[in-house]
């Protein structure tokens, strides 16, 4: 028999949607029944999710400053918070969870409008424009990298870390073991398509400007747009790099736990993995994200020890070619950067969202969760 409904509700985008499927496989194996709220773009995700049911509620945001446009929107929205106030009646659920993106609204003010206890989760550690809206009215926030006890709503945060894929956890099993000289030294490079671009064209001429004792060590795996993937293998190829370039790896996991050094961005999900594994890397923020999540990120790392951090504007291939020369002649700071890594993940993010949901549904405050729960996650 079913402990009752948990609605989860989520933007379509794949930011959004993991962190709620990782919630979904946790709460049903403890005996919920999982329902998602999302919009259309979340379909392809669909067959995987595992969800009892899934409802597309209309939703809209208000980011334009055109009045007919905004009327639009504000109707939208008035129509989604309807259907999710029926969604509500019907359902009964025991708590509703939303995890970022404007669909996440109509359900979230339906739900807190009437009295079903309500969380959200936060991948980032800047507060995303949803949730931030959505934060007055809820109980808790889970944060994946919100600092606890501070800020406007820092009372109501929860450090529970990001949920990460079964591949990762996987991978977190391989320890490190660092470089030595002469040794073959294994470098990841990826991003989202903005980063795979910038560093298509960064990443061989930093590495055209090593020594050739260092170069001849490189053992490269690189995410490419399919545009650019031809120019960098012939790249790699002139400098005698060896190379595997793809657009896409499906087991990214993996080469990131036989990496040596990672570059990347440093979006929540990214940040996250790199922890939970425990690889060193250098972080590349995305300079023209809206609110500078993938700054606060990796920022958030960085403090640890865990990362390096440079700006887009400041990685000439001078910059990024002495990056690489200091991290490959020093081992020994690679591996306590990697431990430093590890030391902030969390692999048992899944578990500790669920913790915070069921005492939320409960009606548990979150100081007294915190208060109970204090020593038991490391």
């Amino acid at each position: 028999m079913s402990k009752g409904i948990v609605l989860l509700a989520a933007g379509g985008t794949g930011g959004h949607v993991f962190p709620a499927e990782a919630l979904a496989y946790e709460l049903k194996a403890r005996g919920y029944s999982v329902h998602l709220v999302t919009d259309s773009r979340a379909e392809r995700y669909a067959g995987k999710f595992p969800a009892d049911e899934i409802h597309v509620v209309p939703s809209a945001t208000i980011g334009s400053k055109n009045p007919i446009r905004v009327i639009k929107a504000l109707a939208t929205l008035w129509t989604g918070l309807r259907s999710a106030r029926k969604l509500m009646t019907r359902l009964k659920p025991v708590a509703v969870v939303g995890f970022g993106g404007y669909p996440t609204v109509p359900p979230l003010l339906a739900s807190t409008g009437m009295g079903v206890p309500s969380l959200l989760h936060e991948q980032n550690a800047v507060m995303g424009r949803a949730n931030k809206a959505l934060a007055k009215r809820v109980k808790a926030i889970a944060g994946g990298f919100l600092p606890e006890n501070q800020g406007e709503f820092g009372d109501k945060i929860v450090m529970t870390g990001n949920p990460v894929r079964p591949a990762v956890l996987s991978a977190a099993a391989i320890a490190y073991t660092p470089s030595q000289a002469g040794e073959d030294f294994n470098l990841v490079v990826f991003g989202g398509s903005q980063g795979a671009q910038f560093f298509s064209a960064a990443v061989p001429a930093a590495i055209c400007l090593l020594p050739n004792d260092l170069r001849n060590r490189i053992k490269l795996t690189q995410q490419a747009r399919v545009e650019d993937k031809d120019s960098v293998v012939e790249s790699y190829k002139k400098l005698g790099v060896k190379a595997d370039i793809s657009p896409f790896f499906g087991d990214m996991a993996e080469r990131i736990a036989q990496a040596d050094l990672v570059i990347s961005r440093s979006g929540a999900s990214t940040v996250s993995e790199l922890s939970v594994i425990g690889r060193p890397s250098v972080l590349v923020p995305y300079p023209h994200a809206l609110d500078h999540d993938q700054a606060a990120n990796a920022a958030a790392l960085s403090a640890a020890g865990g990362a390096s951090v440079i700006k887009q504007p400041e990685l000439s291939p001078k910059a990024l070619s002495a990056l690489l020369a200091d991290a490959m002649n020093d081992p020994a700071r690679l591996e306590k950067t990697a431990a430093a890594a590890k030391a902030t993940g969390k692999p048992d993010a899944a578990k500790r969202l669920a913790d915070l949901v069921e005492a939320i549904a409960a009606g548990t405050s979150v100081q007294q969760f915190k208060s109970k729960n204090e020593g038991v996650h490391p």
